[in-house]
């Protein structure tokens, strides 16, 4: 479906697609049930490596520091 958030969200994000990589869930397909019930109010969500980052918008600074992080972890 239309999600506007999330559009904002994926053009926030679009300067930092060659650092991570993007899964977009469908959280209204039944298969994502438990994803529903947890973010129904919450969208868009944001995870990275599996963690929980932040909701509803990106908070840009929190990001750039949990990727470096992450990356720096890789190295």
């Amino acid at each position: 479906k239309p999600c506007p958030l999330c559009d904002e969200a994926k053009e926030v994000l679009e300067p930092y697609k060659s650092r991570f990589v993007l899964q977009e869930v469908d959280i209204t397909l039944p298969e994502n049930l438990v994803w529903y019930d947890k973010y129904k109010y919450d969208i868009p969500v944001f995870h990275l490596n599996g963690k929980f980052l932040m909701k509803h918008q990106v908070d840009i600074q929190k990001f750039e520091d949990q990727l470096m992080k992450v990356e720096l972890q890789n190295d």
